[in-house]
């Protein structure tokens, strides 16, 4: 397929899309709320992908109610977390193909996370991205995070593109909602959610990986 677009900029989202780190939040989190005496559907935590941490907090902290120990669970979270990423972020197959293509054309790039600073530039340096990635938005830069379309104009604002000549790869359900709102051409790569009919009428292409999303750009 062509793009709609001339293209001008790529921003690619981290976690599920440039990092294989999905299932890690998920077991740690799983694992944390049981810990302390609780338990959450599987449908809930993944109502909770592509959201910033200082939300999923929040929405956490309704779901379970006001019994629930919340400083307990954050402790653990973060320690299986920790524990789980230690040795190091594996990368999505593609991505390094993916960002070698994008230097070869000279193409501006981009992060748009919902993760805080210091965990971005964390996973970024324990994947080997850091040095490949230069600009890099997230949840703490912005007024409101994905579904919210702010970290995506920012990182436009970053690479110098106009929005609507970015294309912008995400995993989520909420991170596509974000790129549509911001103009941008959204392509979805599934991880661990499968896009629905809404979300396929606001992505240009849905993508099984992002060797597939080097091919789309290689003929664009």
């Amino acid at each position: 397929m062509r793009l709609p677009k001339p293209l001008e900029a790529v921003i690619l989202d981290m976690d599920g899309t440039l990092h294989d780190t999905e299932g890690v939040y998920h077991a740690a989190l799983k694992k944390a709320v049981s810990a302390v005496g609780f338990s959450v559907t599987e449908g809930f935590v993944h109502a909770l992908i592509g959201i910033p941490g200082k939300e999923t907090d929040e929405m956490l902290k309704a779901h379970l109610g006001p019994a629930f120990p919340f400083d307990a669970y954050d402790r653990l979270y973060d320690e299986y977390c920790e524990a789980l990423l230690a040795e190091g972020v594996r990368l999505k197959p593609g991505a390094t193909e993916l960002l070698d293509l994008l230097e070869e054309r000279a193409l501006p790039v981009a992060i748009a996370t919902s993760a805080s600073r210091r965990a971005a530039t964390l996973h970024l340096m324990r994947s080997g991205l850091a040095a490949r990635i230069a600009r890099v938005v997230t949840r703490d830069d912005v007024a409101r995070g994905k579904p919210h379309p702010d970290v995506y104009f920012e990182a436009a604002r970053r690479v110098g593109a106009a929005p609507e000549h970015c294309l912008a790869v995400e995993d989520s359900f909420n991170g596509i909602r974000a790129a549509h709102e911001a103009g941008m051409m959204a392509v979805m790569v599934p991880d661990v959610l499968t896009p629905t009919e809404e979300i396929r009428t606001l992505c240009v292409a849905v993508a099984p990986d992002l060797h597939a999303v080097r091919g789309l750009l290689f003929n664009a």
